[in-house]
């Protein structure tokens, strides 16, 4: 998400932050600005994303794709859940245009208001995180079911929970701290901190892989293993968020406990978080259904690999695309489009809007099919080693393709909720939500209930695709509303009809390509780097001049946007 930037930029641009007034948040300084938050923020999270895939490579080969590295997985999806449903979703999305507001509307630059706002933020989530750890057992039933045949199994995600939930405080920390930065207009502090947490993780498993015996049973690990785990894993993120302080100090915020929240303007900001909290949970609800569901396939078939690990490891590749190119634009964006609206500049938030939706697309959708047509390649590279062989693989690789087209409307919807938000609209992306998570959570009861096991999760990988497509379809009409009745919509289908079309045609000529070399005499380890390298190579050169032919033009706006 962000270009790399010494420290000593970061002060000299929060030093022009606080001669402006509004912490440099104008922002109108055209389309170079933006371009440049963008390339900032994209070359962060490629390294951020780029670690993280370590980090995960890593992790399968110690831990495997099973019922083993479930316990451990569903631990640890926890925190961030419980992070997000006590005040994340308001921070994401709600307080960013409320602390532009108080820099540019109160007589202190908006100090007063962000320093009760982190007080309130770090107190509800001590709180929060301590009776968590009380609750664990509880909490974990929620996602695991307990029974004499799988006791084993939940007693271990317990113990993980019981080491694990202490993020939620450290979680709560980086994303107020992020965004207060965010609110100046300082975005490369908050998408570099996280590679801190991944080269603790990076070396935790390799530290796991190269000392200790990896066990490929839950019965068989050890308390020294689970320490490790433990211990070395939420450290990392408070690593992450404590590293954020010498940045917001150089951007000019200090921190002193207030507790006069009465009649400071929190109210505004609580009442505009309802909507949020809704909307978390609505997407909680089909997480935790599908995290229970995808583990009781793990219950059934314990070292097959089908189960929640595998769906979560393949859905955050999946991921990939989305959080380094539409993350980046819409992080910077969203002050941007606050303040049009603000100003009753509809036109330039229109513009914004398909000017985003189109730059985003000429990466979102070749990726997209490139996930389609290689991803049994893609899974037997990252994940084939250590205690998985290929054959283990495979089904990582099913489900990486089911995901596959999903990444278009996921991306989309994501930027297009922005437009609500910058409205300070919480109810109407409560409303996608609910639609695009009840659709999500039918689809996915479906698969658990009718498909066999080795093929329920893959189906609700398909299923979360759709119920995006669903969500893209709801959403893009209500703004279309809300916009005057224009979206940009003919240049929009246009835009992506050309992508789709040259992303596909690439796509089945690099899959050919791929299967051409399958045949190659090469060492087994060596077969999936050369079909992809082969598929992929062909996959990239036909769609470049494709586009070209095509005339899509957004490709040339790529990295930021102008």
């Amino acid at each position: 998400m962000n270009e790399g930037m010494s420290d000593a930029t970061l002060q000299l641009r929060a030093a022009e932050g606080q001669s402006t007034g509004n912490g440099g948040a104008d922002g109108q300084g055209g389309g170079g600005g933006l371009a440049r938050s963008s390339l900032l923020m994209a070359v962060g999270t490629v390294v951020s994303r780029a670690t993280g895939l370590i980090r995960t490579v890593l992790q399968a080969a110690a831990l495997g794709t099973g019922l083993l590295a479930t316990t451990y997985n569903t631990a640890n999806v926890v925190p961030m859940s419980i992070y997000t449903l006590l005040i994340g979703g308001a921070l994401n999305s709600v307080l960013v245009p409320q602390l532009v507001r108080a820099r540019v509307e109160h007589a202190d630059g908006g100090r007063a208001y962000e320093q009760r706002l982190v007080t309130l933020v770090l107190s509800v989530l001590a709180v929060g995180t301590a009776l968590s750890v009380w609750a664990a057992p509880q909490i974990i039933s929620v996602y695991a079911s307990d029974t004499p045949k799988t006791h084993a199994a939940f007693e271990l995600t317990v113990v993980f929970a019981r080491f694990l939930l202490p993020q939620i405080f450290f979680y709560g920390l980086y994303f107020i701290l992020g965004q207060v930065l965010n609110a100046r207009n300082k975005f490369g502090a908050m998408m570099w901190t996280p590679v801190l947490n991944n080269v603790v993780l990076i070396t935790m498993f390799g530290v796991y892989l190269g000392l200790l015996a990896g066990p490929d049973r839950i019965e068989d690990i050890t308390p020294g293993q689970v320490n490790l785990l433990g211990l070395v894993t939420t450290g990392g993120i408070a690593l992450q968020g404590l590293a954020l302080i010498p940045f917001v100090r150089a951007a000019g915020f200090r921190f002193r406990p207030r507790f006069d929240w009465r009649g400071s303007g929190l109210r505004k900001s609580i009442a505009a978080a309802r909507w949020t909290l809704l909307f978390v949970l609505a997407n909680l609800a089909a997480m935790t259904v599908v995290t229970r569901y995808a583990g009781a396939a793990d219950r059934q078939l314990p070292t097959a690999g089908v189960g929640y690990t595998v769906y979560n490891y393949t859905q955050s590749i999946w991921m990939l695309p989305q959080s380094v190119v539409t993350v980046s634009v819409v992080t910077a964006l969203l002050p941007r489009m606050s303040r049009a609206v603000a100003e009753g500049r509809l036109d330039d938030l229109r513009g914004d809007l398909s000017r985003a939706l189109r730059v985003t697309g000429a990466l979102i959708v070749p990726a997209a099919f490139f996930f389609l047509a290689f991803g049994p390649q893609i899974a037997q590279l990252l994940f084939a080693h250590g205690t998985v062989d290929a054959a283990s693989a495979v089904p990582a690789g099913h489900m990486l393709q089911a995901f596959g087209l999903g990444l278009v409307p996921y991306s989309a919807q994501y930027l297009l909720l922005r437009g609500f938000y910058a409205f300070e609209d919480t109810r109407t992306p409560f409303w996608m939500a609910f639609w695009t998570s009840a659709v999500n959570i039918a689809l996915a009861t479906a698969c658990h209930l009718l498909l066999p096991v080795r093929w329920a999760v893959t189906g609700m990988a398909a299923a979360y695709a759709a119920a995006y497509g669903v969500g893209l379809l709801l959403t893009a009409l209500r703004l279309r509303r809300r916009l005057s009745g224009r979206l940009d919509g003919r240049r929009l289908c246009r835009s992506y009809g050309k992508l789709a079309v040259a992303a596909a045609l690439a796509a089945a000529a690099g899959r050919f390509a791929a299967r051409a070399c399958s045949g190659v005499a090469v060492p087994a380890d060596w077969t999936p780097v050369l079909t992809l390298a082969a598929g992929g190579l062909t996959m990239v050169l036909l769609f470049l001049g494709l586009a070209r032919v095509l005339r899509i033009g957004e490709l040339r706006s790529l990295p930021g946007l102008r």
